[in-house]
């Protein structure tokens, strides 16, 4: 008798580590790992450079721009906001048809590179490259104020000027005498 169950015993512990076997090994449930959630960016105020109804100064606008997680992204939008054009009477200072390639941040310098539309789509004269120039940089220097130079690349490729007026060999620093100092223009006077 002690035999057989003795016998029965090893049976149900043998059919146990079998069955163990079969199933495979035993592990923790995986842990719950919440959905990711997704975040709206929340717009941002910048503050935005165009040039003024003469095309012979800077004019600042306060303009509402997308949000963003990283300064690549912001300068993005800051910089489509001004090919976008200004509300209301002011000038753009950049063509409508420039395509902003890339953003490259590197410490204080900050490198725009734009397609070929930029030059040929530029109205050319002295003012209107200065203020171009200048809008960008004015703009980039108010809304990120450890960018201290800007260097514009055309198609990754670096240009002497746009049309003939401002070197753009090194980068360009920001210069705010080719800014009117009396006037600003802000969203609410100009929303439409």
């Amino acid at each position: 008798m002690k035999k057989l169950v003795l016998a029965v015993v090893v049976l149900l512990v043998a059919g146990a580590g079998v069955a163990l076997w079969w199933r495979g090994p035993v592990l923790p449930p995986a842990p719950m790992t919440p959905p990711p959630i997704k975040v709206e960016m929340v717009p941002r105020e910048a503050l935005l450079y165009f040039g003024d109804e003469q095309g012979r100064y800077l004019v600042s606008e306060m303009r509402q721009i997308a949000g963003c997680d990283e300064d690549s992204d912001c300068v993005r939008n800051l910089v489509e906001a001004l090919i976008a054009g200004p509300h209301d009477r002011l000038l753009p200072i950049l063509p409508e048809t420039a395509v902003l390639n890339s953003v490259e941040l590197q410490k204080d310098l900050v490198v725009l590179d734009f397609n070929r539309a930029l030059v040929h789509a530029h109205p050319g004269g002295t003012f209107s490259e200065l203020l171009t120039v200048y809008g960008l940089m004015n703009s980039l220097t108010v809304n990120f104020p450890y960018l201290k130079q800007l260097q514009i690349l055309i198609d990754g490729q670096k240009v002497s000027t746009l049309k003939g007026h401002v070197s753009l060999l090194r980068p360009v620093q920001s210069d705010f005498s080719y800014s009117h100092p009396l006037q600003d223009y802000s969203t609410e006077d100009n929303a439409q």
